[in-house]
């Protein structure tokens, strides 16, 4: 375990997670944007064992993201998401604005959006990096399907909340560092196929909180067709 900085210290929050996590992305993105000093425990996922630490403090799944506050677990990507929301809200603290909507209509409009990301980008992104032929191709094209429909959801709007960088950003934005995945592995023109989309992600790189937390296209790709084994 790296040493913490002396203002995660005295925060006691602590980020476990691996660098091309895409859920613990998240997490990470939303402690940057609440502007939380907090440690960083890197949990390699090439190694099959998860650690001591993650046994413990998340016992259940034994997964990873785990925000660790005051010595206490949250589990759960979009928890902590919400959890890192509510703790630091207060503008005197430095915090930006909420992540969620103040509007309850639209905090469930979020949080139904973000589970369609968790429930069906990623489980047709997996498809398609794990099948081959026909199984394939099926797997792009629903996966495409699913991001021109969050495409629509975002519309002409600068971010889904609309103005704001807000919780279904939080929850997407990780995932376009898989489209040069895209564009590499199934020959799919991102640019073509989802233009809003892509520039919104240019709107969202432009943040410090994204920045320093999203890996390179190349990098996702690369690490990524190690844990799918593609050649």
């Amino acid at each position: 375990m790296a040493p913490a900085s002396r203002e995660a210290a005295a925060a006691g929050v602590t980020c476990v997670d691996f660098w091309c996590n895409e859920f613990g992305m998240r997490a990470r993105i939303a402690l940057r944007e609440k502007r939380v000093p907090f440690e960083f425990v890197e949990e390699d996922l090439r190694v099959r064992q998860r650690s001591d630490l993650v046994r413990r403090m998340n016992p259940v799944h034994r997964s990873i993201p785990i925000l660790i506050h005051g010595g206490r677990p949250v589990c759960g990507s979009m928890n902590i998401v919400e959890y890192v929301d509510e703790v630091w809200s207060q503008k005197e603290a430095g915090a930006a604005t909420r992540l969620l909507p103040a509007d309850p209509l639209e905090r469930a409009r979020a949080r139904f959006w973000a589970e369609f990301v968790d429930q069906k980008v990623y489980d047709a992104q997996t498809r398609f990096f794990t099948s081959r032929g026909e199984e394939k191709m099926a797997a792009m094209a629903e996966l495409l399907g699913h991001l021109r429909r969050l495409e629509a959801v975002l519309g002409n709007k600068a971010f889904f909340g609309g103005d704001e960088f807000g919780f279904l950003d939080v929850a997407f934005v990780p995932f376009s560092a898989m489209f040069y995945g895209y564009e590499q592995h199934g020959g799919v023109d991102m640019e073509a196929e989802c233009p809003a989309l892509l520039r919104w992600v240019r709107r969202c790189a432009e943040r410090e909180s994204v920045r320093d937390v999203l890996p390179s296209g190349l990098d996702m790709y690369e690490i990524h067709r190690e844990f799918y084994q593609i050649e």
